[in-house]
């Protein structure tokens, strides 16, 4: 299944209605998790289960006005980025920043 669709899945949306914003909400996660330090080849790589949860975490923090939940989610995110981005299996750690 496509990441789009487990996506929509989670969102519990059935129609194309909104396939262009979770699109470019996708695509938003990605490119802030290689922001981060996270390598491309994970951040694209959607069969990972943590690159997936960060990405289906994200989409949910932001998609929609009226989310209740918005502020837990997106700290949820926050806190899954950083833990990727110190992880020698998901980013290229430099003994700098350790």
């Amino acid at each position: 299944m496509a990441l789009l669709d487990d996506i929509k899945l989670t969102l519990r949306i059935s129609n194309t209605a909104f396939d262009s914003e979770i699109s470019d909400l996708i695509s938003a996660a990605q490119s802030d998790l290689k922001l981060s330090g996270v390598l491309e080849s994970k951040v694209n790589d959607d069969t990972d289960p943590l690159i997936k949860r960060a990405i289906i975490i994200y989409v949910k923090a932001n998609f929609g006005w009226n989310n209740p939940d918005a502020e837990k989610l997106q700290h949820s995110y926050n806190m899954l980025k950083i833990h990727l981005a110190l992880s020698q299996e998901y980013a290229e750690v430099t003994e700098d920043a350790v």
